[in-house]
């Protein structure tokens, strides 16, 4: 039955005017198709369609060819260049979040939206503050020094003296094994300059300050220390974020491989687990106080100032001022005490805080000797684990400690750490 108000034109009705079948009717539009077709490809040879159809075919038969032919050498260097981007994904982070902060202060009212609030639950603060404007004019010589050892404006810095010598032959000797590039030794006398230069390994020493210069040269481990707080100032000004190290440090890993550098200090824990490293709430009992007898505190243990990751920004360097300034009015402070409380301490009545950012590395990958004697040994799958590092802040047979480290985690014996008590008895 046909519809309503169709007509079949002459096209579709065959010779004795009856109408044609659908197949037919389907046969003849493509005939009239074809034929315009044709006319159009007569008349006009050079019209766009025909220019894009040929692109694609030639396109699509260069593909084929190119994809034939496609060495295995290619794929691995299309590997290659993967994987360094991926690298570089956490430099791209870290300059997204300067460039956001540093629009943030321009932008600080003249521009409301800026700080306009999102929906519930999508509010996220800026954790990264901008880091300085280098200025050369500091120190001309170190600023040369660190522009051909500095990878990215980041590097290794330790401070060594006489006293920790052998240490520190272990300390290079790992971090040349490892392939870590990016590395400074500060010579605190002329035994140590000789020393690095006579092995290849990045030094400088610092030109005579007779305020520090005797403590330097004779200083024990905690004095030496204390004077890394006036010495990492000028890197931080030239613009460099520096991964502080003691010398009682083994490297397993490239340590820059494994930061977040979203925090203006971030710093391995003196923490022997998850709890006492990343903090928890303690109970305190006061039976006398009756209802009120329990009282929430927050703890956290401190973070180790032997080994932290410090950004060229404005709080950074005024907690490096502060902890200097507190040392040297009182010299027989610990320095670690101190730089944590400048850190941590709040704002309150006759005392302002320090606004620094700050983060706890992960402590089985920046491991302190407590955790790897007292736990990863004894632990069949912890022992599987290779760390970044391995800090002996928690035992005074440093070295011997350090070459188990290494015949354990490097030459792979297994009973290395064995005879070795958990703690220092």
């Amino acid at each position: 039955m046909a519809l309503p108000g169709r007509r079949d034109g002459p096209l579709m009705r065959g010779g004795g005017g009856k109408p044609l079948s659908r197949g037919s009717r389907i046969a003849v539009a493509v005939a009239v198709g074809v034929a315009l077709g044709c006319v159009c490809a007569f008349l006009y040879p050079n019209s766009l369609l025909f220019r894009l159809r040929s692109a694609s075919a030639l396109q699509w038969s260069r593909q084929v060819d190119s994809t034939a032919c496609e060495s295995s050498g290619q794929v691995t260097n299309l590997k290659s260049q993967l994987s360094s981007l991926e690298r570089g994904n956490v430099e791209l982070r870290r300059q997204i979040n300067e460039l956001s902060m540093k629009l943030q202060i321009a932008g600080q009212g003249k521009d409301e939206t800026l700080y306009k609030p999102g929906p519930f639950g999508t509010v996220k603060a800026l954790r990264t503050n901008p880091t300085v404007t280098p200025d050369e004019s500091v120190n001309p010589r170190l600023a040369k020094i660190l522009e051909e050892v500095a990878v990215k404006k980041e590097l290794i810095v330790a401070l060594a003296n006489t006293n920790v010598r052998e240490m520190l032959e272990v300390w290079f000797t790992n971090i040349k094994r490892v392939g870590i590039p990016n590395y400074l030794v500060v010579a605190l006398d002329d035994n140590i300059e000789s020393l690095c230069k006579s092995k290849g390994v990045p030094v400088y020493r610092r030109d005579p300050d007779e305020g520090i210069d005797n403590i330097a040269k004779t200083g024990g481990n905690h004095a030496v220390s204390g004077l890394k707080f006036r010495v990492l100032r000028e890197f931080l000004q030239l613009g460099y974020s520096i991964l502080l190290s003691d010398i009682d440090i083994i490297f397993l890993r490239n340590p820059f491989d494994h930061l977040y550098r979203d925090s203006d200090v971030e710093s391995m824990s003196d923490g022997h687990n998850n709890m006492t490293a990343y903090g928890f709430n303690d109970v305190f009992d006061e039976p006398s106080m009756g209802w009120a007898r329990y009282a929430h505190t927050m703890r956290i243990w401190v973070h180790n100032s032997g080994f932290f990751y410090i950004r060229p920004t404005i709080p950074s360097i005024e907690l490096l001022d502060r902890v200097a300034g507190h040392l040297s009015r009182e010299p027989k402070s610990w320095d670690q005490a101190v730089f944590n409380e400048e850190l941590f301490f709040p704002s309150h009545p006759g005392y302002e805080g320090l606004h620094a950012s700050r983060r706890t590395m992960d402590i089985y990958l920046f491991m302190n000797s407590k955790v790897l004697f007292k736990t990863v040994r004894k632990d069949a799958q912890l022992k599987k684990l290779k760390p970044v590092i391995v800090h002996l802040n928690y035992h005074p047979d440093k070295l011997e400690r350090m070459k188990a480290v290494i015949e354990f985690y490097v030459n792979g014996k297994q009973d290395a750490l064995r005879h070795f008590p958990d703690g220092s008895e």
